[in-house]
């Protein structure tokens, strides 16, 4: 089994840890729509990437409700 020589001092430790990061997903605004969209990536709402449609968007239709 591996076991380390000699122990690993704070410091050593510390810096090691320091690399160990959550990173949040870069992201921006449409220039279409205005909702947020990951970069280079195209727009999940209106289908668009660099000003040009990439992407068809289905639209649901909304039930209207009925009075009864």
């Amino acid at each position: 089994m591996a076991v380390p020589k000699k122990r690993r001092s704070k410091a050593k430790k510390r810096t090691h840890r320091s690399l160990w990061k959550i990173y949040s997903p870069e992201t921006m605004i449409c220039t279409q729509c205005g909702e947020l969209t990951l970069l280079h990536h195209a727009c999940k709402h209106c289908g668009y990437y660099k000003g040009k449609q990439v992407l068809k968007i289905k639209v649901k239709k909304e039930k209207e409700n009925k009075e009864t």
